[in-house]
């Protein structure tokens, strides 16, 4: 095999290894959400973003922001009412994801830390606003706190399965 079918042959390796590697993330962060409970899928969801994030890119980790709030919503476990809200959920999903990226180099925790809490602060603020202007009562309240500290607790707690993950297959 001379030099040209080498660099070929590692260069079609490489490329089937990313897209399976996407292909299976993608599965798990489609599969997620179905689970009824927000405790769980939360962390898993979160958990699957940090990986992707780590293992395929900044690109593809935001891309991936963009399907578990969709597949949260059509699986039952958003409620209908969180429908208009769905953007903002994606939007800080990115944030948390683009500030793990860019952190990410100089500590994992910090990296993690850092873009679950400042998704949890975008969160926070917004869900007050928003249900405030748009619900009244102990539904806007109920609602705002499913999209603030659960939020913290998903992503910290998914961070911690990543880690775990990653260390697991020597990725960090």
């Amino acid at each position: 095999m001379n030099m040209t079918e080498q660099v070929g042959a590692i260069a079609k390796e490489k490329s089937f290894t990313v897209v399976g590697t996407f292909l299976l993330l993608f599965g798990g962060v489609m599969l997620a959400p179905l689970f009824p409970n927000q405790f769980i899928a939360g962390p898993i969801v979160n958990a699957l973003l940090f990986i992707v994030t780590v293992m395929l890119g900044l690109r593809a980790g935001v891309l991936m922001c963009f399907i578990p709030s969709l597949m949260a919503l059509l699986g039952g476990l958003l409620p209908a009412v969180l429908a208009p809200f769905v953007p903002f959920i994606m939007f800080g999903n990115i944030v948390m994801v683009a500030l793990f990226h860019w952190l990410r180099g100089r500590n994992f925790w910090l990296a993690s830390g850092a873009g679950g809490v400042a998704k949890f602060i975008f969160l926070f603020i917004t869900s007050q606003l928003f249900f405030k202007w748009f619900l009244s009562g102990s539904l806007a309240q109920g609602l705002a706190l499913m999209l603030s500290w659960n939020q913290l607790y998903s992503a910290l707690m998914g961070a911690i399965i990543a880690y775990v993950f990653l260390k697991t297959i020597k990725r960090i």
